[in-house]
Formats: structure tokens, sequence, C-alpha cells
């Protein structure tokens, strides 16, 4: 169970024009909302900029993104994005893309990958033999779960510990 309260993914845009000249001028914009829509945000923030002909802008801080790294550049596609996949899938997305990479973190193979929220590798691993095998009760007490989870981990599984202290479990596609 994840105990930590989720906050709606948001970047704080700042107008360079106004920090170069030593004022703060920003906005803080949901980031779950579509590209275009942040874009038209920013484009009011730098309207209300105290500089004449603001026009550049960077990312400044970030809340919400469980995690994930975003940079100052980072482009409001790839953050609209970003936002709406943790939205949709919380820390357990963000630990499929830390593992490999966000340039291949799809949501389709964020799917298809993701085995669920385990205590450990081996509870996976017993919960997978239950599931899919036929295990005579006499036989049940010898199996080493530990080892059958070492086997599964090797090559077709991988695990990523989430910042909450979860365990998400995901299948190698």
């Amino acid at each position: 169970m994840n105990t930590t309260q989720q906050t709606t993914p948001k970047i704080y845009v700042a107008c360079l024009a106004a920090y170069n000249n030593g004022r703060l001028h920003g906005a803080w914009i949901e980031a779950s909302q579509d590209a275009e829509n942040i874009h038209e945000d920013i484009q009011k923030m730098l309207k209300n900029s105290p500089e004449p002909f603001a026009e550049e802008w960077a990312i400044h801080d970030y809340e919400g993104f469980e995690g994930l790294q975003i940079s100052e550049y980072e482009s409001i596609e790839d953050v609209a994005r970003y936002a709406q996949l943790i939205e949709d899938h919380g820390e357990a997305y963000v630990a499929y893309a830390g593992y490999i990479g966000t340039e291949y973190a799809t949501e389709e193979g964020f799917e298809e990958a993701y085995q669920g929220e385990w205590d450990s590798e081996e509870a996976f691993a017993e919960n997978l033999a239950d599931e899919t095998m036929e295990i005579p009760e006499h036989l049940q007490y010898y199996i080493d779960y530990e080892k059958f989870a070492r086997d599964l981990f090797i090559n077709d599984y991988f695990s990523v510990q989430g910042e909450s202290g979860q365990l998400y479990v995901f299948r190698h596609i």
C-alpha cells in the first residue's frame, strides 16, 4: 500500500527576462493538461512579466512527479506526457521509466510489463507459482521460492523499489 500522498504534477515556469534582471516572475502550472494548454499558460505568464518583450522561459521547479527528474528545458510535450502517466499509474510508472529510460517508457510498454506491487521478489514468485502451476499439496513445502525468484529475475522479470519503499515488478518485454 502506498502511503505517500500524491500531489498533482505541476511545474514552476519562470520568465528568464525577469530572472536575468533580478526579479522573480513565474507561475505554477498544472502539468497533467495537454501540452497546448501548458504553452498557453506559459504565454500568459510571459505577457504579465514586469519586463517588456519577455519571450524566454525555463522550468525552475516541479512537484508531484514522484521522483521523476524534470530538466530546466524539458519539452512541454514530454512534461505533459509524464504528468498524465504519473496521474494514471503513480509511482509504478516512475519506477519503470527510471529503469528503462523515459525515452522508452511508453504507456503501452508499461501496461504490458507491469506485474504489480509486491513485498518482495520471493512473494511475487510464490504468487506466480500458485497462479500458474498445479503443485500437489504434499510437495508445496519442498519448493524453494527464494531460488525460484532468483531464477525468474535473472532473465524474465525485473523489480524496482520506489521512493515510497514499495517494490514494483515488471516483465521484460
